[in-house]
């Protein structure tokens, strides 16, 4: 997809909200200061891109999607409305999303990354779950996960039910608080990163953009191409900004440095 914005915008990326985790009540803190966010950027916005885990467990049923996140959802509407391109990459913890955001929200929904050309910058985007070499385990669990016979038994439950449990499980999936989402493994073990480089074997990308791994970092791939990981907003609170460049800005300390 190619698409340009003025050059007096900017273009935002955020990842892994885990909204919901790991008790509604906990969550909201987190959740209205991204909401702060997203009211505070979206004057500049030439497009925003969420990079899944936006909640830490979503299923849609033919009738019924999870209780809560109205103002989250409201908001995102307003800034598409506002004829901001708004792109939505499904992360492991809302993989059973549908076309909720696409019908009722105008965003599109993509669950496999996807390449962007931006102003002339090739974006290679997506969550990042699945990708380079290993993590077989995980792999073959997405499989089952996204079998078209396991969404069908699942929606059997009902909503009360399946939501309960679904939302149970996934604050126990280790991706939200793991020791392991907290230290950088170098860059020949990071399988995004060993990802990243294979592509480039083929294809000249500007940037790789994924959330996922939970830690924020940019990593230079060669001496035109870049590895970018969002962090989160559990921990981090970090997000990317691209103008001429894309950086990462951790959002409570550029809040702390304006009251300064």
């Amino acid at each position: 997809m190619s698409f340009t914005i003025n050059t007096d915008k900017s273009i935002y990326f955020a990842s892994d909200q885990h909204f919901g985790a790991p008790t509604r009540e906990k969550s909201l803190p987190r959740e209205e200061l991204f909401l702060q966010w997203l009211r505070e950027k979206e004057d500049d916005m030439g497009a925003l891109f969420i990079l899944g885990d936006l909640f830490d467990f979503w299923f849609e049923y033919k009738t019924v999607v999870p209780k809560g996140f109205v103002r989250i959802l409201g908001k995102l509407a307003e800034i598409k409305d506002r004829g901001i391109p708004v792109f939505f990459f499904v992360g492991n913890h809302d993989l059973w999303m549908d076309d909720y955001f696409q019908t009722e929200l105008g965003i599109p929904v993509y669950h496999e990354p996807k390449v962007f050309d931006i102003n002339g910058k090739k974006f290679f985007i997506g969550h990042g779950d699945g990708l380079g070499p290993g993590d077989m385990g995980y792999k073959r669990m997405k499989k089952v996960f996204t079998n078209p016979f396991s969404k069908w038994l699942f929606r059997w439950l009902h909503p009360d039910i399946g939501v309960r449990l679904g939302s149970y499980l996934s604050v126990k999936n280790k991706l939200i608080s793991g020791d392991e989402d907290i230290k950088f493994l170098g860059e020949d073990n990071e399988w995004l990163i060993l990802y990243a480089k294979r592509k480039l074997e083929t294809t000249h990308y500007d940037y790789f953009v994924f959330g996922h791994r939970h830690l924020p970092m940019i990593i230079d791939l060669n001496d035109k191409s870049k590895y970018i990981n969002l962090g989160d907003w559990i921990n981090y609170f970090t997000y990317g900004k691209y103008d001429t460049s894309l950086h990462l800005i951790e959002y409570k300390k550029e809040l702390a440095e304006a009251k300064q």
